[in-house]
């Protein structure tokens, strides 16, 4: 009987080793194979998103970096804008007493002055102060304010500028102060 139940026992592990349970066993793996090669898939893509997302935010982070640097640098740049403005007023009282001072010849006092005039000139200009160039030029609205008209003789004058009642100054490029012009008609 004991004989009888091992070999019961032996028959039933071979009938689970049969081709058919083989078969079984293969397509349980098969499918196996399947879902990992469908998370390998997935995965993949959840890679390629966070790489893009990555290089996306290191883009965007380059873009504020500079952004700000350039920012900064115009800050910096026209920071003493309001003070130079201020001045403004002061130097157009120069150029007037330096256009009277030049019919005195001669006199130190005046010499001395124009010195003066000079080096608050050449200490804006370092500061990135230059007068804008009308006399002559075409009629500009986005650098020119026209106060009046006044009708001209020579046709070639006409809508050019022909007198400069205060003079326009740029700070580092950017107008600071629009030149008031009469323009020629």
């Amino acid at each position: 009987m004991e004989e009888n139940v091992k070999n019961n026992l032996d028959m039933h592990d071979e009938l689970n080793d049969s081709p058919e349970n083989i078969a079984d066993d293969t397509l349980e793996a098969g499918g196996q194979v399947k879902e990992k090669q469908e998370e390998i898939n997935k995965l993949k893509e959840e890679i390629a998103e966070l790489k893009d997302k990555y290089l996306r935010q290191a883009a965007d982070f380059d873009n504020f970096r500079k952004r700000n640097a350039k920012e900064r640098l115009e800050l910096i740049q026209t920071a003493g804008s309001d003070v130079i403005s201020s001045l403004l007023e002061v130097v157009d009282d120069f150029d007037r007493a330096e256009k009277q001072i030049q019919n005195m010849p001669g006199d130190t006092v005046a010499e001395g002055i124009i010195l003066i005039i000079n080096k608050l000139k050449n200490i804006l200009q370092a500061k990135g102060l230059k007068a804008m160039e009308t006399l002559g030029q075409e009629f500009n609205p986005d650098q020119h304010e026209a106060v009046t008209t006044l009708a001209v003789n020579k046709e070639e004058m006409k809508g050019k500028v022909v007198d400069e009642i205060e003079k326009g100054y740029y700070l580092n490029d950017k107008i600071i102060r629009f030149a008031k012009v009469v323009v020629g008609k």
